[in-house]
């Protein structure tokens, strides 16, 4: 750790949360260099959905890159390309009644929402774009302008633009439909917005403290977006490929999005891979006019093919997803009541937040669990939620195993709390 102090840039931010050496992985299990076994409900930030190692994507990877296929290649046509494109569209997107083209972008999910931005304004020809409170859409100038966290804005250094926010589904509380005040605003010659190039959103707010919009929201709000000529953008970077139970999150409110963001998962393997899908006619790029040097790796490619033929050709794997998502949502609420303080749970899948309230009892929880094997991630404007990501894949015995540390370590520091009151 001396080495990461002495040579790493002071802005690393897991290393500190998680001070150890990790030298394996498997599944939802880490090893450190002295040989702590660690449970992952981290899951990289929601980019390894299908656990670490996964041995059935790791054996397609091995063979492609053991009969020297292409890794590198631009956006140039290749067998894994082609293998990747007839999978998707037609165990994800045919399926499920949708059609959309393919744009590969460079490889991280800031990425692919600048390129959702540019797309947005040269198809309408506006500039704004509508985002909401609380919302995360990556680090990138454009999509930093499209983020809440005063934090990150912060750390841009000159003034963002272009976006305006409007409070997301329950901002007000549950008394007020922000969509009838978004609605109101936007339809209002008066109402000092421009109108909109997109409405970008999340379904689920991962780094915002997992907040859940409804189905009635979503509709609506995508409703407004046609209404005003602005394009309906979904960000399903963190949410997608299976998160909320179903591989899009929006599919439980039957959304037809103009564009759809995706990255984090989209490989399977956590190479960085990140797309947008299109509807047909808003696909108005020229040739080469939005480019990436590392847009579409190929073993990224293979990766996700190999994950979408293992867990998504039948609706067995949102089954088990479901069940493990009840099974934590049920614990997890056994705690908050148990333990009062005005704990609550919010979530969707296998998504789920505990909202301790306060960022420092939900650091001292997120410490004292590391310390006993459970690695639990905070979210929120604060950082007053514990963010529970586990694999999508994680066997029952592991799920228990760390819920079985959340609530030792949360009856312990909550012990400790009490004390330090009285």
């Amino acid at each position: 750790m001396q080495v990461l102090e002495s040579l790493e840039s002071n802005v690393r931010s897991y290393s500190r949360s998680f001070p150890a050496i990790f030298s394996r992985a498997r599944g939802s299990t880490m090893l450190t260099e002295n040989g702590r076994s660690i449970i992952d409900f981290l899951s990289g930030a929601g980019a390894l959905n299908y656990g670490h190692n996964n041995h059935a994507i790791k054996e397609a990877m091995i063979e492609y890159l053991s009969s020297d296929g292409v890794v590198h290649g631009l956006d140039l046509a290749t067998p894994a390309k082609l293998a990747f494109l007839e999978s998707f569209s037609s165990v994800i997107l045919r399926s499920r009644g949708l059609q959309y083209r393919f744009q590969f972008t460079g490889p991280t999910g800031a990425n692919a929402i600048e390129a959702a931005l540019k797309l947005s304004r040269k198809v309408t020809g506006r500039h704004t774009i509508i985002s909401f409170t609380n919302g995360y859409h990556g680090m990138s100038l454009g999509a930093i302008a499209a983020s809440g966290n005063r934090f990150y804005r912060g750390a841009a250094g000159i003034p963002s633009s272009g976006v305006a926010f409007m409070p997301y589904d329950g901002y007000f509380g549950a008394a007020v439909d922000t969509a009838d005040y978004l609605r109101k605003i936007l339809m209002d010659e008066s109402g000092g917005i421009d109108s909109p190039a997109a409405i970008l959103v999340e379904t689920v707010q991962g780094e915002g403290g997992i907040n859940v919009a409804s189905k009635a929201w979503l509709q609506s709000v995508q409703a407004i977006a046609h209404a005003v000529g602005a394009l309906f953008v979904i960000d399903d970077i963190q949410m997608g490929c299976g998160r909320t139970g179903e591989f899009f999150s929006f599919e439980f409110a039957s959304l037809f999005p103009d564009i759809v963001v995706m990255s984090k998962s989209l490989s399977g393997y956590g190479l960085p891979l990140s797309m947008l899908l299109i509807k047909e006619e808003l696909d108005v790029w020229r040739p080469g006019e939005h480019t990436g040097t590392f847009r579409g790796n190929n073993l990224a490619l293979v990766a996700a093919n190999a994950a979408i033929n293992a867990y998504w050709r039948s609706q067995a794997f949102s089954q088990s997803i479901e069940r493990s998502g009840k099974l934590m949502r049920s614990r997890l609420q056994a705690n908050a009541s148990r333990h009062g303080n005005g704990f609550s749970v919010r979530g969707r899948g296998m998504a789920l937040g505990f909202d301790c309230g306060t960022a420092e009892l939900a650091k001292s929880i997120s410490c004292k669990a590391f310390e006993k094997g459970l690695m639990l991630e905070r979210c929120g404007p604060l950082d007053q939620v514990l963010k529970f990501l586990p694999a999508l894949t994680i066997d029952a015995e592991t799920l228990n195993r760390g819920l079985d540390i959340f609530e030792d370590t949360l009856a312990e520091t909550m012990k400790h709390f009490k004390r330090a009151v009285n």
